[in-house]
C-alpha cells in the first residue's frame, strides 16, 4: 500500500530548532520524528512512501536514504531549484506536492494515507481505511477534539450525524471557530482527488483543496478517532511531546538508554559520579556526557549527546541539545539550548552569543572563555552583593 509523508514545510514555528534541522528531523529523544511515522505506516502495511521535501532537505533524504534500513520503500518529490550550486526550497503547498508527484508519473493508484511529518501519532489506520472504503469516502480527515482555546492552531471541521463534512475552517480565531473538532493533518484520500488539485501552482491541503470539496458537495468525511497525537507545530508542542515522552504517556515512544536509577536513563558511557550528583527523574542523559560533581537534574529533563554541565548548574524542567555546555552555577528552569539559543516554555529566544552569554552556555566542541567578558563580571559582582 501507498503513503506520502509531508516534508517539505520551513517549519517558523519551530525556530530555532529548524535554522539547522527540518521538522521531520527534530529529535524525540535522539530519534527523528519521522521515524515514528515510518515505524507506524509499516506496521499498517504502507511499504511504499513518497516524501516531499524542500527546507534542508539533504538532512532528510541523507538520514532515509531508499528506506531499506526501515523495512520500506522512499522516493522523494523535492519542490525547489539550484541557483549558484545552492538548493532552493520553494514548497508548492502539501496538495500541490501531492499533485506534483502524480503529474511526474501516476503512482497513487488506490487508496492512499498522507501523514504530515512532525506528529508523534499512535493510530489504527487499518481500522481508518476501512471506514474510509465504507463510506465510499473521495477523502477523509482523522480529527480529535481540543480545548477550545487551542482551535486557532488547526483546521475546525463540522460534520453531520454521518460523518460527512458540512463546514471547513482553517486555523480561525477562537470566537469564530464553530467547533472544537480539529484536523490532526491525517488524510485518507482515493486517487481521484488529485482530479480536484491544479497543476503547477501552490496549492494547500487544509486551506484550498478541503474547502473546495465542502462547495462542490463530495463525499469528505471526518472520522474522529481516540489515539495518542502529539503535534510539533510550535516550539511548546516540542516541550509538550518530550515531556510526554519522558512521563510515559505516548504508548509507542519508549525512553532509550538503560534505566540506571528509578526514572533515570542514560546512553553509552556517561561521566557521572552519582553519589555526589543530585538528579530526579524522569531525566534521559545522553551518551558521552559529563555532569561534574554537585550539579542538580530536575526532570521531566532531557540532556543530549556529548553535553557538559558544570559543577552547581542546574537543570529543571528543560531539553538540552547535543554537544551544549552549561557553565558553573549555571540555572536553567524551563528552559531549551539548542546550539547557540536559549528558548523558553512559550518560544521567546536569546541568541547567548549576541548577548554576550556564551561563557554561560556555549558547545562543549569550542574553547571555554578564558577571560570574563564585562557583562559576566558585572553578574558575578552582583551574585556577590547578594550572597552579602
Amino acid at each position: 500500500m501507498k503513503a506520502m509523508i509531508l516534508a517539505a514545510g520551513k517549519g517558523t514555528r519551530v525556530r530555532p530548532i529548524t535554522y539547522t534541522i527540518p521538522k521531520p528531523m527534530i529529535p524525540i529523544l535522539q530519534k527523528p520524528v519521522m521515524e515514528f511515522l515510518l515505524e507506524l505506516l509499516k506496521q499498517h502495511g504502507f511499504d511504499e512512501i513518497m516524501v516531499n521535501v524542500s527546507h534542508l532537505a539533504k538532512e532528510i533524504e541523507d538520514y532515509f536514504r531508499d528506506g531499506q534500513r526501515f523495512g520500506v520503500q522512499i522516493g522523494y518529490s523535492f519542490e525547489g531549484r539550484i541557483a549558484d550550486g545552492e538548493l532552493l526550497g520553494e514548497a508548492v503547498g502539501s496538495a500541490g506536492g501531492m499533485k506534483r508527484i502524480q503529474d511526474f508519473n501516476p503512482f497513487f493508484d488506490d487508496t492512499f494515507v498522507v501523514l504530515c511529518g512532525d506528529a508523534l501519532i499512535d493510530l489504527d489506520l487499518t481500522e481508518a481505511v476501512k471506514w474510509h472504503r465504507e463510506k465510499g469516502a473521495i477523502a477523509t480527515i482523522i480529527m480529535k477534539t481540543v480545548p477550545r482555546e487551542e482551535v486557532s492552531s488547526y483546521g475546525v471541521v463540522v460534520t453531520d450525524e454521518s460523518g460527512r463534512i458540512q463546514t471547513f475552517q482553517e486555523k480561525p480565531s477562537v470566537e469564530e471557530a464553530l467547533s472544537n473538532t480539529i484536523n490532526t493533518g491525517i488524510y485518507i484520500f482515493e486517487p481521484e482527488i488529485l482530479n480536484y488539485i491544479p497543476s503547477g501552482q501552490e496549492f494547500d491541503i487544509g486551506g484550498d483543496l478541503f474547502p473546495k470539496l465542502v462547495e462542490m458537495g463530495a463525499p469528505f468525511y471526518g472520522l474522529p478517532m481516540e489515539f495518542e497525537w502529539v503535534d510539533i507545530g510550535k516550539v511548546p508542542d516540542y516541550w509538550h511531546a518530550i515531556r510526554s515522552v519522558l512521563k510515559g504517556e505516548v504508548k509507542n515512544v519508549s525512553v532509550p538508554g538503560k534505566e540506571v536509577k528509578p526514572g533515570i536513563y542514560t546512553g553509552l558511557n556517561v561521566s557521572v559520579n552519582w553519589d555526589k550528583v543530585n538528579i530526579t527523574g524522569p531525566v534521559y542523559i545522553g551518551s558521552m556526557t559529563c555532569i561534574e560533581d554537585g550539579a542538580t537534574i530536575i526532570g521531566p529533563s532531557m540532556i543530549g549527546q556529548n553535553c557538559h554541565v558544570c559543577s552547581g548548574a542546574t537543570v529543571d524542567n528543560s531539553v538540552i541539545f547535543d554537544y551544549s555546555r552549561l557553565g558553573a552555577g549555571a540555572r536553567l528552569a524551563d528552559k531549551l539550548v539548542f546550539g547557540r539559543y536559549c528558548v523558553d516554555k512559550t518560544g521567546a529566544t536569546i541568541d547567548v552569543q549576541a548577548a554576550s552569554l556564551d561563557w554561560l552556555i556555549t558547545d562543549t566542541r569550542s574553547a571555554i572563555p578564558t577571560t570574563p567578558s564585562p557583562e559576566r563580571k558585572a553578574i558575578a559582582q552582583l551574585l556577590n552583593n547578594q550572597e552579602k
